[in-house]
């Protein structure tokens, strides 16, 4: 994975998915479906990394996003 704009994490931390999206393909330059993987692999290191950031469950985090 390319490195990724701090906004990004932000975005991720911040639940602002979509957001989060559009800045992982405004810096690659990827389709959609490429964007959700990055921002799932992103999304799994944070989890792992930074638990104490997350205000959310992994099962509340999605609830509100539908693909």
């Amino acid at each position: 994975m390319e490195d990724l704009p701090e906004s990004v994490d932000r975005h991720i931390l911040d639940h602002r998915i979509i957001l989060a999206l559009e800045a992982i393909r405004d810096a690659s330059g990827c389709a959609l479906q490429e964007a959700i993987d990055i921002f799932g692999v992103r999304y799994e290191q944070l989890r792992r990394d930074r638990p104490e950031d997350f205000h959310l469950s992994r099962e509340e985090y999605g609830s509100d996003v539908y693909t």
